[in-house]
């Protein structure tokens, strides 16, 4: 059996010292996670990012920068997240736009309001990723290289 980890984003958004995050109903209940998920086929990291902060909370993304690119197993059983985290800004909102499935609402909250949830966050990547912005961890965007569908010969 071939080993391949699950390939996701996501997007720390911060406005006057306050993040955006994602409430989600998960296997185990409600979780907070930034507005995040799966890249999809034919999709480069960016389009990715910019689709799940949009499908999860209503906001257009446009990242500026990459905080970190994170590998993620909750234990030995569980499957294994390769994760970009980037950093942007969000603008136009749709209050009107109905929230991807699962996803029960947004919140902007402060560092320390994060922290004291660190027991229903989606997982430990939550806050290291706010920790890492908040140290000024940030990449180009030019990191990130995309060859799709190039006939190579």
């Amino acid at each position: 059996m071939v080993w391949k980890p699950h390939v996701t984003v996501a997007a720390v958004v911060e406005k006057q010292q306050r993040f955006l995050l994602v409430e989600e109903q998960v296997d185990i209940g409600l979780a907070f996670n930034q507005p995040a998920g799966h890249l999809e086929e034919g999709e480069d990291l960016t389009a990715a990012v910019k689709r799940e902060v949009l499908e999860e909370t209503a906001w257009q993304f446009d990242p500026e920068h990459v905080i970190s690119i994170q590998l993620w197993r909750k234990n030995p059983d569980a499957p294994s997240f390769l994760r970009v985290c980037f950093a942007g800004q969000v603008y136009n909102h749709n209050p009107e736009q109905a929230l991807d499935e699962g996803i029960i609402k947004t919140h902007w909250l402060t560092r320390d309001e994060v922290a004291a949830k660190s027991h229903a966050l989606r997982s430990p990547l939550v806050l290291e990723s706010i920790d890492d912005y908040l140290q000024g961890q940030f990449y180009p965007l030019s990191l990130l290289k995309s060859s799709l569908d190039l006939n190579y010969e």
